[in-house]
């Protein structure tokens, strides 16, 4: 039974306030997955029990448990979508289509603020977790192509640390696609108690961690059911491949010269 027909069936017999979430639900629909329990009684006007009380009539543990549920719905949906012979020409169109949308919603005034950032700050740190983990050392080693040098921190206790010590003059750049990855946020937090100035590179603007920031630069692709999806990875990396190139072509880097460094420091370790 899918949720849609699982709500239908059991919309008679809700409280009017359960039924408040029952529309907000087949409002956004598969959006809810991304919703938090605050969110929801900020848009319904109802109270945490009722939330609960609610998914626990419908069958399900929790709030959580009932995101779970429309998102395996709706994986499960697009996988069926996809399945055809030629899978391998819907990944790519997949990714293709990911870059464009990314590229969409850019906004210029925001990638040319953090690009100036990138030029006064003392000091640039990456944080990121898991896959944005990844993202993140491999800005830090993208920044070597403009003669940036930055500090890519994917541990929570080493990013508490450094937060601790930043001040006004640093800059902290946050991956995090969903917004809402609690170590990562609270690194973050504690950067923005010590006056660092913070770039953010994620999903949502309404986000935690977008909400702390200064500057934030969004991408397009949820991975609530998909985490380290390659779609999800390409869009970070857009972003962080145009503050790389919008630094090079603003502030006229030779990065000739600095790749020419770069390869002859490493050359000797090929082999032949």
């Amino acid at each position: 039974m899918s949720f849609k027909q699982l709500l239908q069936d059991y919309y008679g017999i809700l409280t009017k306030s359960e039924k408040k979430i029952a529309d907000y639900i087949t409002t956004t629909n598969e959006k809810i997955i991304h919703s938090t329990m605050s969110e929801v009684k900020q848009e319904t006007g109802v109270g945490d029990a009722t939330i609960i009380r609610f998914c626990q009539k419908l069958g399900f543990s929790g709030f959580t448990d009932l995101k779970i549920e429309i998102a395996k719905e709706d994986f499960t949906n697009k996988k069926k979508q996809n399945n055809s012979t030629f899978f391998y020409s819907d990944f790519a169109t997949n990714l293709a289509h990911t870059l464009k949308m990314t590229e969409k919603i850019l906004d210029n005034h925001a990638l040319d603020t953090a690009i100036n950032l990138l030029s006064s700050a003392k000091n640039i740190h990456i944080f990121g977790m898991g896959s944005s983990g990844n993202t993140a050392n491999d800005l830090e080693s993208m920044f070597l192509r403009v003669g940036l040098q930055a500090n890519a921190s994917i541990d929570p206790h080493l990013q508490a640390q450094i937060a601790s010590l930043l001040t006004k003059e640093d800059l902290v750049i946050g991956l995090s696609l969903s917004g809402k990855t609690k170590d990562t946020y609270d690194s973050l937090k504690i950067a923005k108690q010590n006056q660092a100035t913070i770039i953010a590179i994620t999903n949502y603007l309404l986000s935690p961690i977008a909400q702390l920031a200064d500057v934030v630069l969004q991408t397009t692709v949820d991975e609530f059911l998909d985490g380290g999806s390659i779609a999800g990875k390409m869009s970070q990396l857009y972003i962080c491949d145009l503050l790389i190139k919008g630094y090079e072509i603003k502030y006229n880097v030779d990065s000739l010269e600095l790749r020419e460094k770069v390869l002859r420091s490493i050359i000797d370790k090929r082999l032949e």
